[in-house]
This record gives C-alpha cells, structure tokens and sequence, in this order.
C-alpha cells in the first residue's frame, strides 16, 4: 500500500500558500487554532470524539482532575473523605463556584452530572451497579454509598477521556445521556459563543470573567486553570495545504495535528515550533459491528485480523519515518507497564488472504455489501478508510466505501440499526495512547455488549479480565489480567489494532506554554 498523497507538487504547495488571508482581530489577547476536525457537539458525554471532549473541557471542569502522571487532585472540589473499604465517598464542593449564567454551582448539579455520565462511562457503570445511595444533605456536600469497594473513584471522576465526567447544571444533566445536550453553560474558564459557532468554519470561546483558578500549578486537568486570552477561536479548515499557509503566514497561531506531508516545510520556517504533540502517541482502529452480518460471526472478524497489515496502515497515516510509527499487536499502548504482544500472533507475519478468504466462507459471508464509513475530512480516517477498502477487496468483500465527514461518522456510528438500513459494519478512528494504558479509562476495550462503546463486543473472558484487573492487589497480578484481556481481546476481536504512531503539532514561536499532552491544554499558554 503506497503512501497516501495530500499535495501533488510543489505548484500545489506554493498555490496552497498564496490562498486567502483569514480576518485578523486586532486584540492580542486572541488565539486562533486549527483543531483535528469539525466541531458537530460539545457533549463529551453522550458523545466521545476527541474533538468534542478538547471543547468541552474549557467549559465544563470535573470534581477532581488528573495531572501528567495520571493521578487525580481535587478540582471543583475542595476534598474528600473515604472509609478504610472504599465504599462511602463524601465530597466537598469549593466555595464561590458559579456557572457561567450566574448560578450558584450546588450537589444538586453534582448528582445530576454524575447520574448522566454513570450511564455511558464504562467506569461510571461499575460505579452504578454498586450503587446503593447519593445524598446531597447540603449544598456543598454530595456521598456515594457503594456496596462494593471502588478505590478508583478519583481516577474516575478525574479521567480526562470521554466520556468526561463533566459536571453541569442540574437542568442540563438531566438530558438523556443518549441524547446530544443544547445549552451549552458550565463553570470552566472559558465561555462557549453559540451565537458565533458556524459548524464546518468557526467555534469561539470567551473567557469566563467570574471563573476562579485553583491556587496550584496548572498541571493537565488539575490545578490552577489561567486563560491568558480573552477569546480562542477555533478555525476549522479541513484541507491540510491551507491549514498549513495559514500558519505559516500568521493567520492562525496553532495547528495541532499538522499532516506529517507538510512538517518537513514547517520545520524550515524559522516562525514555527514543530514537536511530538503527545509522546504516549495514539493506537489505529478498524471499529467493527458486532451486531450484524457478516461480523457477528467471529470467524469473519478473525479473517479481517490475518489481512491486516499494521505497515501498510502507518505508513498511510504517516509515512515512512518509522520513529513515528510501529507495529503494534497489543490493545495496549506500547511502552507502558500493561503493555503485552500475548494473543497479538494473529498481526504478525505475512498476511494471509486466502486464509482468509476461507474463514469468511466458513461464516457464511456470501458477498454482501459491507458498509464502510469513512470520514475523509480527518486525515487518519480517511487514510485508513483507503487501506481497509483496499484489503476487503483483496479478501473478496463487496465494499461500499461511504465518504462523509467525522460529525456524520459520529452519527452514524451510534446507530444499531442493520447496514442496510442507515448503520454500519466498519468505520476507522483512533485511541490515544492515555487511554490505553490501563482498562479504567479504556472505552473502546470494554467487551460488555449493548452497554459496549460502539460496535457493541461482548465477551465475558475480556469483561472477567478487566474485573481482574480491578481487583488487582499489586503490579504483577495487573499485568496478569491484562494478558488475559489481550489475549481475549484477539480471541474475541474487540476491534482491530492498526498500529502505534505519533503526531506533530506546531504553534508560532509568539505562543509560549504549549505542553505536550493527550490534548491541547490552552491554560498556562500566552503569546507576546
């Protein structure tokens, strides 16, 4: 499979380059940031796009909030008290937390907020089945009574992947948690200008005079959150070749996921910073639908495992500089302590597609069309969406490659309904690296059937591996439950693994406190 190709010549380059300059807002105090897609919602609840969760994060905060070690501080709230078995939380609200509308932040939003996430959060599942009261017996204090032990409560709540568990006016968290939220009014740093959103061009944030960071150090989602703007302006343009003029001539400050054809050009510009966004990278992912035809058969499934080739997707995604990608036959993020090839044999070796053409008989696919959604404004989707077209076809499916953009594909993918009929068999995303390092904040590991992320897997061995891994007592028997989920994961074929690879991100050298991190953290970072 050849290296995708973004930009024809250097004609096309040069004429990318000359477009038209953006409208620029002579207060200084505005940055402007191409973000990695479309922003189509701002519920990073009922929904889980990255996009979505990095938007909402600067208007909603958490009770508590990890920092770059993952380990959780108080946020919006002011402390906990826990009994010895972890069974009986009490937390305490800070005081003078308002909403953006002026309210009063009280546990009455705090039950609510956490009542929506428990539904969709595979955390907040586990929390929910234990369950046996909340109580909010003043404004200020909320207590979870558990019949179970939960010693990751904080991590929990804290978690920076989606579904965040944000806290929201109680009128707005008792939106079904199935359902996108339309009022958009938190308690973060920054409000949200519906009035000026243009989705597909524009999404503008406005800082919230009345928010009050914490005292401590800014430190990813915990500590003191200082805007240094008065307005962030996300400025959405899907093609990479203007993305890139327009960063390179000013007209925006940061572009976060700069497409790798384009960083050795970006790396010449003396104005520009290029660097790893996140060094615990990100993991490909073919997601497949478990629910109908031919993919609820596990052989079929099986045979998409022994055409993929993890090479030919990375280097579609990101070329041929192998210090950005590797072959990766783990759901595990490569590098970490959980991190195991055991179960993986199936990703190793030549590709066998006769072999596969035989085990997609052996489950009765007899050519039907096999629905692929793939989201060509994003460039790792649309990368690999090319390369799976490309192996179904080698292993005899009948493919119907629908291209659409990343908010449709978030539509779409959420629907159970047959192929035939609106949904899907396969569409591509990917997962960070943070997310992947243990089971807790791992959605798309989670095997539990129609309470699964999307594709809806279920198999009790991966389930049973990952209550293991929460009943660990120590290091070495959590390293045991996450070979038995990886090898589970295989068996079962949660998903499809394409790969381990990195990502650029680049920002004008007048911008200063850009972190390297899972997500683009705006608090700490100014421009001169």
């Amino acid at each position: 499979m050849k290296r995708r190709t973004f930009l024809g010549t250097s004609a096309a380059i040069g004429a990318a380059l000359a477009a038209p300059r953006l409208s620029l807002a002579q207060n200084t105090r505005v940055l402007r940031f191409i973000p990695q897609a479309n922003l189509s919602s701002l519920d990073a609840v009922a929904g889980t796009q990255y996009v979505v969760r990095n938007a909402a994060m600067m208007i909603w905060e958490t009770l508590y909030g990890v920092d770059s070690n993952f380990v959780p501080h108080p946020q919006m709230a002011e402390g906990h008290t826990v009994n010895a078995d972890f069974t009986d939380w009490t937390f305490k609200l800070r005081e003078g937390l308002t909403w953006h509308d002026g309210e009063k932040v009280t546990t009455k939003d705090v039950a609510a907020s956490l009542n929506r996430w428990m539904v969709r959060d595979t955390m907040g599942q586990r929390i929910k089945a234990s369950l046996e009261a909340m109580e909010t017996p003043d404004d200020r204090t909320i207590r979870l009574k558990l019949n179970k032990p939960f010693p990751k409560m904080l991590f929990a709540i804290g978690k920076s992947n989606a579904p965040v568990c944000l806290i929201m006016p109680e009128r707005i968290a008792k939106t079904d948690p199935f359902q996108l939220i339309k009022e958009y009014v938190g308690s973060g740093p920054m409000k949200f200008n519906t009035a000026e959103w243009v989705p597909g061009s524009k999404a503008i944030f406005e800082k919230f005079a009345a928010y009050k960071p914490r005292s401590e150090k800014g430190d990813l989602l915990s500590g003191g959150k200082v805007m240094n703007f008065d307005r962030i302006e996300w400025v959405i343009i899907p093609d990479a070749a203007t993305a890139g003029a327009a960063l390179q001539n000013g007209e925006v400050d940061w572009w976060e996921n700069p497409i790798s054809d384009l960083v050795p050009l970006l790396k010449k510009n003396a104005k520009l910073n290029v660097d790893i966004g996140d060094p615990l990278g990100n993991i490909g992912s073919l997601r497949i639908n478990h629910l109908h035809p031919p993919f609820n058969n596990p052989l079929a499934r099986k045979a998409v495992l022994m055409a993929l080739s993890q090479t030919d997707y990375m280097q579609a995604v990101v070329g041929d500089d192998t210090n950005l990608w590797k072959v990766c036959p783990s759901y595990f993020t490569p590098g970490t302590a959980l991190y195991t090839e055991e179960g993986g044999e199936i990703l190793k070796g030549k590709r066998d597609y006769e072999g596969a053409k035989k085990l997609l008989k052996e489950a009765g696919y007899n050519g039907e069309k096999i629905r692929l959604i793939v989201a060509t404004d994003v460039g790792i989707t649309k990368a690999e969406g090319d390369v799976t077209a490309d192996m179904l076809a080698k292993i005899g499916m009948n493919v119907d490659y629908v291209a659409t953009d990343w908010g449709t594909t978030g539509t779409i993918r959420a629907k159970k309904d047959a192929p035939s009929a609106g949904g899907w068999n396969i569409f591509h995303t990917w997962h960070a690296g943070a997310d992947c390092i243990n089971p807790a904040p791992y959605t798309a590991l989670d095997a539990g059937g129609d309470k699964a992320w999307f594709g809806w897997p279920k198999s009790d061995a991966v389930q049973q591996g990952i209550s293991d891994w929460y009943a660990a007592p120590d290091a070495a028997a959590e390293k045991k439950a996450a070979v038995a989920i990886n090898k589970a994961s295989f068996e079962n074929v949660t998903y499809g693994p394409t790969g381990f690879f990195l990502q650029y991100t680049s920002w004008n050298k007048n911008v200063s406190g850009v972190v390297k991190a899972p997500f683009p953290v705006f608090w700490g970072v100014s421009k001169s």
